[in-house]
């Protein structure tokens, strides 16, 4: 009985562990109205984010921990990771666009 209360309680800590990654759209409403500096700032917060992907793509201890208990959730952790990976990079690519646009190299 014990057995199963412990390996309850480990099943719970590693889901609970399991990374989430915040997801950013791609377009969002008011980019027509962003400055150069709105934009350069947007862009710095992506690229946390995308570090923040990417860290839960590799071995972490909440991946190593669902491997170990609950191989899904590691399957799960790694496609999260990876669509707000696609995310961030699109929406960095809009971005670039507008960079361009506004002609902020100037």
């Amino acid at each position: 009985m014990k057995l199963i209360a412990i390996a309850a309680v480990a099943a719970s800590v590693a889901l609970a562990g399991c990374a989430t990654n915040q997801k950013v759209a791609t377009n969002q409403l008011g980019d027509d109205k962003l400055s150069c500096a709105d934009i350069t700032t947007q862009d710095k917060k992506l690229d946390e984010l995308l570090e923040k992907a990417q860290h839960n793509k590799g071995v972490s201890g909440a991946n190593v921990a669902a491997v170990l208990l609950f191989w899904p959730a590691a399957v799960g952790n790694y496609m999260d990771a990876d669509k707000a990976e696609q995310l961030v990079n699109k929406r960095k690519a809009v971005l670039a666009d507008l960079y361009k646009a506004k002609r902020c190299d100037a």
